[in-house]
């Protein structure tokens, strides 16, 4: 679970842009190259999902989880507007927080 949170910091909220105190992390930045960028970007939240099967989620957890990498994917193809929102969205940051309070709440952590 610590390793999924730390992959989910690093492509939600890596650094903090100066002027604005806004965290942006490697999926924001990724998501500026056109085309290759958000395909990169969501490797990781695939992995995060892939992970999240193996430790046993069930399927409504999986399912939120691949709506909002999947919100996240689409938004982040709309030229400059969608790369703004996808710094907003962390999807990333959402999804290992569900996977946590699944995994709190039925008592396997």
């Amino acid at each position: 679970m610590a390793a999924l949170e730390r992959l989910a910091e690093r492509m939600d909220a890596a650094f903090r842009l100066p002027l604005i105190g806004t965290r942006i992390g490697w999926d924001g930045i990724l998501g500026l190259l056109p085309g290759i960028g958000d395909a990169a970007a969501f490797g990781p939240a695939g992995y995060i999902i892939y992970r999240a099967m193996q430790m046993g989620a069930p399927r409504p957890v999986l399912a939120r989880m691949a709506a909002n990498a999947g919100v996240d994917a689409v938004v982040g193809t709309v030229p400059l507007i969608g790369d703004l929102l996808d710094i907003g969205l962390k999807a990333n940051r959402r999804n290992v927080r569900l996977l946590r309070r699944h995994f709190e709440r039925t008592g396997a952590l």
